[in-house]
């Protein structure tokens, strides 16, 4: 029997120190002492940080507030990685302060995309039309 866990599912250390990267990051934006253009003029929220198996890497999700450019926060946030890693290394207790890279969050637009979809007519229709199940039948009946 092997012990280690499958690729796909992060271990609680993993997900604990994403968490406490996430709450530092997004204090330290919060903050506004970043003087790159890119992040002052556009408020940026820390959706999730993955924190790889051994710690040293993290892929922080970023949404632009207000519907900004992402790609130009992205690169705003790269420039200001050092920084970025010095306040890390100040507010969370670590062995390794991880390396960072940032990615836009599209989970809010795919989200966006499924409503939209389960709001057609057709899809309506469909659900409207069907009918339940034996499981789907309410209690007491």
């Amino acid at each position: 029997m092997s012990r280690h866990r499958p690729a796909r599912a992060p271990s609680n250390r993993q997900l604990k120190v994403g968490e406490e990267l996430r709450h530092a990051l997004a204090w330290v934006l919060e903050r506004g002492d970043l003087a790159d253009p890119g992040l002052a003029q556009t408020p940026v929220t820390v959706t999730e940080v993955r924190a790889s198996p051994d710690l040293r890497q993290a892929t922080v999700f970023v949404v632009p507030l207000g519907g900004g450019d992402a790609t130009e926060v992205l690169a705003a946030l790269k420039r200001a990685r050092p920084l970025l890693r010095h306040e890390i290394a100040r507010r969370v207790v670590l062995k390794y302060v991880p390396d960072l890279s940032f990615a836009a969050d599209t989970s809010f637009d795919t989200a966006a995309h499924i409503d939209h979809l389960l709001h057609r007519p057709e899809v309506a229709r469909d659900l409207d039309g069907a009918p339940l199940k034996a499981d789907d039948e309410p209690d007491g009946a």
